[in-house]
């Protein structure tokens, strides 16, 4: 089954009196389940795509579906109600929320939800947090950790919603070569045990070797998937 599905894209963006044709007539599928990467050099289009299976933008012409749903023809609101219950995110700069503990770090998304109860919550965090393996540092500040266990935390706030897709965003750029790939196993892991659907937008060499099936693109045009 494909949760993803883009048919002749096309996305432009007006800067000034210029027009930029950031997706050309893209066509693409990606199956549940799938661990995949879309890489490409800076500017060829593959942060658009993602902004575009993520809910944040939508097409200026063909069809992205999303679990089955034209995102075309929802508006704001319901768009930002379909990322929440669809969609997780993990980026390259953690966003983090520095006041809060590891734990209220996690928990965070699930306070947006309603008819998830304070038990519930307890349950999903804490489970999460023991499969990133962060129990011992429950209560730590991200200033109080290291790069890689911050950005565990993130793939933690990422999957507490179960999210039918994870979309990461250069995940492994602010870490070394050997966190970096310590971090792409436990994703790969948490994609073999949960089915959770990744999606990474890179041209870090790393994620490419981790990826089970990668996405080319170019000048905002697919040239190999």
């Amino acid at each position: 089954m494909s949760v993803v599905k883009l048919e002749n894209v096309d996305k432009t963006y007006q800067l000034g009196e210029t027009t930029v044709q950031a997706l050309k007539q893209v066509s693409l599928q990606i199956k549940q389940g799938e661990f995949v990467a879309i890489a490409g050099p800076s500017g060829s289009g593959k942060s658009t795509i993602l902004n575009l299976i993520g809910c944040i933008d939508t097409p200026t012409g063909g069809i992205v579906q999303i679990d089955g749903k034209d995102i075309r023809g929802l508006n704001d609101t319901m768009l930002t109600r379909y990322r929440r219950e669809k969609i997780g995110f993990i980026f390259q700069s953690f966003n983090l929320i520095p006041v809060l503990s590891v734990y209220e770090n996690i928990e965070f998304p699930l306070l947006l939800k309603k008819f998830v109860s304070k038990e519930q919550r307890r349950e999903l965090v804490l489970h999460f947090i023991d499969q990133v393996g962060l129990s011992d540092r429950i209560k730590n500040k991200p200033s109080e950790l290291s790069g890689g266990q911050r950005q565990r935390v993130a793939i933690a706030r990422a999957l507490v919603t179960n999210p039918l897709i994870v979309l990461a965003d250069e995940p492994t750029a602010n870490l070394d070569t050997g966190t970096g790939d310590r971090i792409l196993s436990l994703m790969e892991d948490i994609n073999k045990t949960n089915g959770t659907t990744f999606i990474f937008s890179t041209h870090d060499q790393h994620i490419m070797e981790h990826a089970h099936r990668m996405i080319s693109i170019r000048d905002g045009e697919i040239v190999a998937a």
